[in-house]
């Protein structure tokens, strides 16, 4: 039997359960699948998070770093979809759509509790 993986679902840690459904939900444009206790999970297509609240003594949180990368298959149209939201963040908290040397074309948000969030696609020949 061959098995296929089929999505990778990945956990985010934040301080805040409530103000992270709402951006990824309000923001970001993802649905609520299931929220309990201190935890969520929050799709959309087949991207997905698991959200939990974690006030545990672990690394700090932030720092800019990826958390998530999430492929589409057209990102200038979910930038063209998500800007008005985006808008609403700070500058600093959106990064653009931009080519990179490695084929993708991509932008960033800033997460709730610091992390980028990526959405990209490979750049389409001219």
């Amino acid at each position: 039997m061959v098995v296929i993986l089929t999505q990778v679902t990945p956990f985010v840690r934040v301080r805040d359960l409530d103000a992270a459904v709402s951006f990824f939900v309000d923001t970001l444009g993802f649905q609520l699948g299931f929220k309990a206790g201190h935890y969520a999970f929050m799709r959309r297509d087949s991207a997905a998070f698991r959200i939990v609240q974690d006030d545990l003594n672990r690394p700090p949180f932030g720092h800019g770093r990826y958390v998530s990368y999430i492929d589409v298959s057209d990102v200038d149209a979910l930038w063209a979809e998500l800007k008005p939201k985006l808008d609403l963040l700070a500058p600093s908290d959106v990064e653009p759509p931009c080519d990179q040397e490695y084929g993708q074309r991509e932008f960033a948000v800033v997460g709730p509790d610091g992390d980028l969030i990526g959405f990209g696609a490979p750049i389409k020949p001219a």
